[in-house]
């Protein structure tokens, strides 16, 4: 779905290559069974895996959220959430009292429950050109998941799934580094300062990360 602007081997999804294989099955710890599996649909149509690079499931972008919910970002611990919550022009950013977690549980509720009614199947159960039909809309703001705006819902899901395609692999996401390799990015090399300016020049060295793990 890259129209979405938009980036799947999550734990707990087929992957293929030894280094996938090996690794145990991830047991997410906030999203329950259906929740789960519409995060693993939703990221997977995001960011497909394609010519250019894995896709968010090889990346384990779905684990990358599962892992942020539990943060205090997730509990909403930095932001402001004193009422009254009342909808205001676009520029006045974000007026719901939900943190990210509340957001996620009404909004996939809100897209499951919109799917089973117009599609007789949950999302993650839909063909992937339905599913991207469903993203759309939602993009758009023309689904209304109870008193959670679609387009606010799509905003912070596209919103963690590029952080967990392209953050530190050290958060539990970029598995590999393969978001950043896939980019060109060097990662937490510290002197390639000579090299920011170079426009379409392929820099020379490997992505690193902060944890010193090398792609």
């Amino acid at each position: 779905m890259q129209g979405l602007a938009g980036v799947a081997a999550c734990g707990t999804v087929p992957a293929s290559g030894a280094s996938a294989a090996m690794r145990p099955p991830y047991a997410p710890r906030f999203f329950n069974a259906p929740q789960w599996d519409f995060l693993i649909a939703a990221c997977d149509r995001l960011i497909p895996a394609d010519v250019h690079g894995p896709g968010a499931l090889a990346l384990d972008v779905p684990r990358f959220i599962d892992m942020q919910m539990e943060t205090p970002y997730g509990h909403g611990a930095g932001w402001y959430r004193a009422g009254p919550f009342v909808q205001g022009a676009a520029n006045l950013g974000y007026q719901l009292p939900y943190a990210p977690r509340e957001l996620y549980q009404r909004g996939i509720a809100g897209m499951n429950a919109h799917a089973a009614t117009r599609h007789g199947r949950p999302f993650a159960a839909l063909q992937p050109a339905v599913q991207d039909g469903l993203l759309h809309a939602a993009e758009q703001g023309r689904l209304v998941f109870d008193d959670v705006p679609s387009a606010v819902f799509f905003e912070q899901l596209l919103a963690n799934v590029m952080e967990g395609a392209f953050s530190d692999p050290m958060h539990g996401g970029n598995t590999g580094l393969g978001g950043w390799t896939m980019l060109g990015f060097p990662g937490a090399r510290a002197d390639f300062m000579d090299w920011v300016d170079r426009y379409g020049a392929h820099y020379p060295l490997g992505s690193i990360s902060i944890s010193g793990e090398r792609a």
